[in-house]
């Protein structure tokens, strides 16, 4: 499978190096300046661990060393699936130094997605854990060798066991012993490959550049006030862009702060860590964000150190936004974004009507933004419509998804979000929804397509659709409709069948709704998004007959 690459038109790659937003950076070259400059300075805690700038320079190098004697080579796509452990820092910046391209998948993931990432991807090895959350990665990672086995490499965090796979801590180890000199990859090169939500299936690979990336890191620590004596935490999954870069925790080390890294975002996990290491900064999504509020009306634990949350990956709704100064005293800052490439911050010193209100707006001022209606043409401004976007860190395509590259860029290369959006004065965005059937539960995309698949798999499913519900703690949860075949099954049973599927717990229906029929359409054929909406609305009006009861 060919290595993945992101080449920009010439003028437009001319004119983001001539303005200084590329600099011929590259993640290794960036964490090996930052050790040489402050060595014994804490760079990450975690796990009960505290690695300064110097070691996990150190670890990198033995990692790096270490993957390229196993026989991978520069361009070769590595699975990185751990959750929030000093390891999934230093074995990414191993894998950068060599050359190596990480793959993230989040924790949640399972067989499925995982499956699916190393067939896309062409990847040649996955790095896990042994057990995480009650669940023994091991035996996932042996499923994958059986049914991908482009994967010849496994290499788990911890302990194998009886499973033959390597250690990290004997790859680690055979590394500092290693005489293999990686070579540094161009500025110019993929990074790495985040993953899409899909609006149709499974997850798509998105290719992002160190010159790109990069700039993102550094033009969000400028906006976001991060220095030296930031003390970031990350307490969503270090998978996801948002606690990766904006500014996350990439952010934080490209600044030579410190990066504490919490094993759940729960209040009982994170705020003696808060306490304890005096952290300043933290992401959120906006039920994570309620959790906090209101556990920090009874907390032993002091949380006077904080003095910015950010909020994003759902829309964040005015009225909780409303209440984070007066309970928390700290700044709101609202992100909105997404792995593809356009970010958008609050400003710290904005008003606060701004701050409640809006999502933010783009980090740089060559973020080309257009809203446009369905036909293509520009709304007024205030007047929401289509959002589309191109710009310095935006990528042209997706990894090898053709179809996905035709339905989601334009010939000029704008990328369609699939988000509808109104600009304001100032170029504040304030997102009104997404255009297609996505569900954002908590942060979690889930696309309703492939949830139908699986359920209408189910022996006694005829037919299945699945919509988005509004919901004040989650932003949106998920109602599957059934139309059951023969004896109606039982919700529970449902549920426990998307499991069985190998699917993440987030993507299990939150509501189970049996119905007799789906309504056609004249030409006696179902349109699904129409479908969805005359669901979406019968449940509604079904929850607006209860409250008023």
């Amino acid at each position: 499978m060919e290595k993945p690459v992101q080449t920009w038109p010439a003028e437009l790659a001319e004119r983001y190096r001539a303005k200084g937003y590329w600099r011929g950076e590259t993640f290794g070259a960036v964490l090996r300046e930052r050790a040489r400059l402050h060595p014994e300075r804490i760079a990450v805690v975690g796990g009960g661990q505290r690695w300064s700038y110097g070691e996990l320079d150190a670890r990198a190098d033995a990692i790096a060393r270490g993957l390229l004697d196993l026989g991978l080579v520069p361009g070769d796509r590595v699975i990185v699936h751990l959750p929030n452990i000093p390891e999934f820092v230093s074995v990414i910046f191993g894998l950068f130094r060599a050359g190596l391209l990480p793959l993230y998948a989040l924790p949640a993931h399972r067989i499925t997605e995982i499956a699916h990432f190393a067939g896309t991807g062409g990847a040649r090895a996955y790095v896990t854990v042994d057990r995480y959350d009650n669940f023994d990665y091991r035996g996932l990672a042996a499923e994958l060798r059986e049914r991908e086995p482009g994967v010849e490499h496994v290499v788990v965090v911890g302990d194998a066991g009886e499973t033959g796979f390597g250690t990290l801590a004997a790859l680690e180890a055979a590394g500092r012993d290693s005489a293999t000199q990686p070579v540094e990859p161009a500025s110019s090169d993929v990074a790495f490959l985040q993953i899409s939500g899909g609006s149709t299936g499974l997850s798509k690979l998105i290719p992002r550049t160190h010159d790109a990336y990069i700039y993102t890191l550094r033009e969000s620590d400028r906006i976001c006030g991060l220095t030296e004596d930031t003390v970031f935490m990350a307490a969503l999954p270090m998978a996801h862009n948002f606690p990766m870069s904006s500014p996350g925790f990439l952010g934080a080390l490209y600044v030579g702060a410190r990066v504490v890294l919490s094993a759940s975002p729960s209040p009982e996990a994170a705020f003696p860590l808060i306490e304890r290491e005096g952290v300043n900064m933290v992401s959120l999504v906006p039920p994570l964000l309620l959790v906090w509020l209101e556990a920090s009306k009874s907390t032993p634990h002091k949380l006077h150190t904080l003095r910015t949350i950010q909020v994003g990956g759902a829309k964040l709704t005015p009225e909780i936004a409303r209440r984070v100064r007066p309970t928390l005293g700290v700044t709101l800052q609202q992100v909105f974004g997404m792995a593809e490439g356009l970010v958008n911050y609050t400003r710290l010193d904005d008003p606060e009507d701004i701050i409640v209100n809006t999502q933010g707006r783009p980090i740089s001022p060559d973020d080309e933004v257009l809203i446009v209606d369905d036909q293509g043409n520009p709304v007024p401004e205030g007047e929401p419509g289509n959002l589309l976007t191109r710009g310095p860190y935006t990528i042209l395509g997706y990894y090898n998804n053709p179809s996905a590259n035709a339905r989601s860029f334009t010939e000029d290369g704008y990328y369609r979000t699939g988000d509808i959006v109104k600009r304001l004065p100032g170029g504040y965005l304030v997102v009104q929804g997404r255009a297609n059937d996505h569900i954002n539960r908590a942060g979690e995309k889930i696309s309703a397509e492939e949830i139908e698949d699986h359920l209408v798999a189910h022996p006694q499913v005829f037919d299945a659709a699945v919509v988005s519900v509004p919901d004040e703690y989650l932003g949106e949860r998920s109602c599957a409709f059934i139309v059951p075949k023969g004896e109606k099954p039982r919700a529970v049973a449902l549920k426990q069948w998307i499991r069985s599927r190998g699917l993440a717990e987030f993507k299990v229906p939150d509501q189970i709704v049996f119905v007799d029929a789906f309504s056609s359409t004249a030409a006696l054929k179902i349109s699904r998004k129409e479908l969805r909406a005359q669901l979406r609305a019968q449940l509604d009006e079904q929850n607006n007959k209860d409250t008023q009861a």
